[in-house]
C-alpha cells in the first residue's frame, strides 16, 4: 500500500488518542501497516485497524475492521475513531 494509507492510518492514530485510547501504527515484515488500537483502562480490549482502497473504480478508502469488514470512510477519521472507542469501552466507562 502507499503512503495514501500511512497517512489515513497516522490520522486515525491522532484521533484515537484523543479519546484516550493507544494507538500506533504497525508495520508487518511483509510491508502491511494497520493501527494496533488499546484501551488503556481495560488492556484485554483492543483491535486491528487497517485502511484500504475500495474495490470498486472510486478511489475512495475505508478504514477496516480486524475481520476485513468496512467500518466508516478515511475520510472521516474522527468518525472512524469514534466507532472504535464505542466498540473498545470497558463496561462503566
Amino acid at each position: 500500500m502507499g503512503d495514501d494509507n500511512f497517512e489515513h492510518l497516522q490520522r486515525l492514530v491522532s484521533e484515537l488518542g484523543a479519546r484516550g485510547l493507544l494507538a500506533r501504527v504497525v508495520q508487518t515484515q511483509s510491508g502491511r501497516r494497520f493501527v494496533r488500537v488499546i484501551n488503556p483502562n481495560a488492556t484485554s480490549l483492543s483491535e486491528n485497524v487497517t485502511c484500504r482502497p475500495t474495490t470498486s473504480e472510486l478511489p475512495d478508502w475505508w478504514y477496516c475492521w480486524s475481520w476485513g469488514e468496512p467500518m466508516h470512510t478515511a475520510d472521516d477519521p474522527a468518525g472512524a475513531a469514534t466507532k472504535v472507542a464505542r466498540v473498545l469501552a470497558a463496561v462503566g466507562e
